[in-house]
């Protein structure tokens, strides 16, 4: 049984604004009484006032219980635990139930805001969230690595901030990005949003571009495969019966002239040639669409740099090339040694033969660089300071059979593009001032 003292009973806010209601309509009849009596007296004043104070004290306790309420609110808010009140306030069991809540309700959303802030920080998917004019509010570190840089504004994204600025509804599109000296393609992802009452943009930006080399090189596989089949079953008859006709046609064999005769032979003759030459040709299809996996292990490439020098040291001496290499940067590197070996040799010639033709130069150089980029990749870069490579032609060179050299087959830069591929890397093309310049990056 639980035992109430009279300072508990008084602090109750029900219990005085009771007392005072009964004294006030005690008072107000009271003083109708009098007044009816007595008419206007000093007793009739005295229970004027005492009316007047007891209004005053009835409005004094609204006013505590509003400011109370107030305290009671701005502790909530403020996560407050010291507000006073007293063990038999009423106010207190509802203000400890409401805190309870209150504290659930926000542990709740920072665990929610801590989880998607860490996913954020861990997902590869780079998140950009901006305001109508462009300023980044939020981002995750998925971003600079991406694009190789920080990103405060949209300014920085060249034409792809504009775009993004300038757009009025949610868009998807594939971009190209220039990060450094290497082309990369974007998927981009606009939404826009309408939080807290302002306009948010919320962009969302992936490297396509591994996808987009391996599925090029899948066609160019299939593609090779099929080529190869089809073509083989026609040349191989058509050999053999070149050869066949050549070797039963009689020397007695008599024509009206002679050079009917010298005619037939050159016939039987390039048709010979062409079918062998043809079925080497088929042999460089094979190359491509059966290239073995690479067999990986820990390699420094400086060495394969060296024997590079040395394989193609007369090749240089004979066409008065001087050659440059250059070393920002050693460590090892998961690779196939033969075959990226084949890669460079592929490069270092095509660099030459480029180079060979332009003498008259005062000085031809070749640069081999052996350094990191700024994702931390290392590669090998062969570069020239010959004429280059034609604008028109530079999204070409890397689809097989194309080439631009008379004795050319065009699979060099193709299968070597596919072997970088294989070692999680790539092959790129970097567009200079003078001259080419091949980027074997490794993954």
């Amino acid at each position: 049984m639980k035992v109430f003292s009279m300072k508990a009973l008084i602090d109750r806010p029900q219990f005085l604004l009771t007392l005072n209601l009964i004294a006030l309509m005690a008072a107000i009849l009271l003083l109708n009484k009098v007044y009816q009596t007595l008419g206007l007296s000093a007793t009739g004043l005295l229970l004027l006032l005492i009316i007047t104070g007891l209004l005053l004290s009835i409005f004094s306790l609204f006013k505590r219980q509003s400011s109370q309420v107030k305290q009671v609110i701005k502790a909530l808010a403020n996560g407050d635990n010291t507000l006073g009140l007293g063990a038999q306030d009423p106010m207190r069991s509802y203000f400890e139930e409401v805190k309870l809540q209150m504290q659930t309700a926000r542990f709740t959303a920072e665990q929610k805001s801590e989880f998607f802030k860490t996913l954020l920080v861990h997902i590869n998917l780079a998140v950009i969230v901006c305001d109508a004019k462009g300023q980044v509010i939020e981002s995750n570190p998925a971003v600079s690595r991406l694009l190789g840089k920080n990103i405060n504004h949209l300014d920085a994204l060249n034409h792809i901030g504009t775009l993004i600025l300038n757009a009025q509804k949610p868009i998807q599109s594939t971009v190209q990005w220039l990060q450094g000296e290497q082309q990369d393609t974007l998927t981009l992802q606009v939404s826009i949003a309408e939080i807290q009452g302002k306009t948010r943009k919320i962009i969302t930006l992936q490297s396509i571009h591994d996808l987009l080399l391996n599925k090029e090189q899948q066609a160019y596989k299939r593609l090779t495969h099929v080529l190869t089949h089809e073509v083989a079953n026609t040349i191989t008859p058509l050999a053999s019966l070149a050869q066949t006709c050549q070797e039963l046609m009689p020397e007695a064999l008599i024509f009206n002239d002679v050079e009917s005769k010298e005619d037939l032979q050159l016939a039987l003759s390039t048709l010979a040639t062409r079918t062998e030459y043809l079925g080497k040709f088929i042999e460089s299809f094979k190359e491509i669409s059966s290239l073995p996996s690479p067999t990986l292990a820990p390699t420094q490439i400086v060495p394969i740099v060296e024997r590079l020098a040395l394989l193609h040291r007369q090749q240089l001496a004979e066409n008065n090339i001087v050659l440059d290499i250059v070393i920002q940067h050693q460590q090892l590197v998961m690779l196939d040694s033969a075959q990226i070996e084949q890669v460079l040799i592929n490069l270092m010639t095509n660099a030459i033969d480029a180079l060979s033709i332009h003498k008259d130069q005062q000085q031809i150089k070749i640069t081999l660089t052996v350094g990191q980029n700024s994702a931390q990749q290392l590669y090998v870069e062969i570069a020239d300071n010959g004429l280059g490579i034609a604008a028109h032609v530079v999204d070409m060179i890397f689809v097989p059979f194309f080439t631009t050299k008379q004795q050319g087959s065009g699979i060099g830069l193709s299968l070597s593009r596919q072997i970088m591929a294989n070692h999680g890397g790539d092959l790129v093309y970097i567009t200079r001032e003078k001259g080419a310049c091949f980027r074997c990056v490794f993954g």
